[in-house]
């Protein structure tokens, strides 16, 4: 099965090997591949599983080490491709676990994908993770989950519904309490959200917060800037890699609101990491500026409600 290239609009669709919905698949091989070898740099067991059943080719040779750019990008060798995904994955996974830490007893992945969050990290008693996507993105992963015998570490509560849609009374619907603090992350998800529909996402969250509870996510501050400079470059690096896809049609350009201030504006209590500070914490090496334009200069973003 190839990626096919689908350019975003208002009510789009897509499924996990296509549009959006590839880049899913591709975080989760990256995770496979950091879960791989004698020193692994993370424990996701269900990872490379399911991105053989979603059957992408140029994911499922990522995985099995047959494919590397790092000749002519030196971020997409094997080993950064591995420890980019490390940094990311053990930041969101620390979210959670300190969170549960503070006594955070109901957990929200919003955009879920291809995350095994619920299935692989030792979750509380009586802690409840709802899981929102899109409904084949949900039906897929639940299925093949169950076909290996997984089973969740907490509650899991799947909500098989479109954030463009009314996620939130979907959300209600399956359990969700306002009146309980709740830990919610938004994973790889800002930059595919037009500008204004970030804000409204952050603004029913915090609708939705109870004192104590807190957001995790990821944000690229100036995303115009890395489209400009690194689109091209992206999207030929993924027509070399067998897919059909222009990075720069997948996320929305446009001036939007930092998250981080965004957030401290409507009463959240912020901390805010740059990749570079993060590498450091993982003992991982940026070797020069150029791989950090590379990965995106992500900035990683916790915030607690007081």
């Amino acid at each position: 099965m190839a990626a096919h290239d689908t350019i975003r609009h208002d009510g789009d669709s897509w499924d996990l090997a296509s549009s959006v919905g590839a880049t899913a698949t591709a975080v989760a091989a990256r995770r496979a591949m950091a879960s791989k070898g004698p020193h692994p740099l993370i424990d996701d067991p269900f990872a490379e599983p399911l991105v053989r059943a979603v059957g992408v080719d140029a994911f499922v040779k990522m995985i099995d080490g047959e494919i590397e750019l790092g000749d002519e990008d030196p971020t997409s060798t094997y080993q950064r491709l591995a420890e980019g995904m490390a940094v990311r994955t053990r930041f969101f996974d620390d979210f959670f676990a300190q969170a549960a830490k503070g006594g955070v007893r109901q957990a929200v992945i919003l955009a879920a994908g291809l995350d095994t969050r619920a299935y692989r990290l030792s979750w509380p008693a009586g802690t409840t993770v709802f899981e929102v996507d899109q409904p084949q993105v949900i039906e897929f992963k639940t299925r093949t989950l169950a076909d290996l015998g997984a089973t969740p570490t907490a509650e899991r509560k799947a909500v098989a519904v479109d954030l463009r849609d009314d996620w939130v009374s979907a959300l209600q619907d399956n359990g969700f309490g306002s009146e309980r603090p709740t830990a919610w992350i938004a994973e790889g998800l800002l930059g595919y959200l037009p500008p204004d529909a970030q804000d409204r996402l952050f603004d029913t969250i915090t609708t939705l917060s109870f004192s104590g509870s807190r957001i995790g996510t990821g944000y690229v501050p100036d995303i115009h800037d890395r489209i400009t400079k690194r689109g091209r470059q992206i999207s030929e690096r993924w027509r070399k890699l067998g897919l059909n896809m222009n990075w720069s049609e997948l996320v929305y350009d446009g001036e939007r609101n930092d998250a981080a201030e965004y957030l401290a504006e409507r009463g959240w209590q912020t901390v805010t990491h740059t990749t570079r500070e993060l590498y450091a914490a993982n003992g991982f090496e940026l070797p020069d500026a150029d791989s950090l334009e590379g990965l995106g200069d992500i900035r990683y973003l916790s915030a607690e409600l007081p």
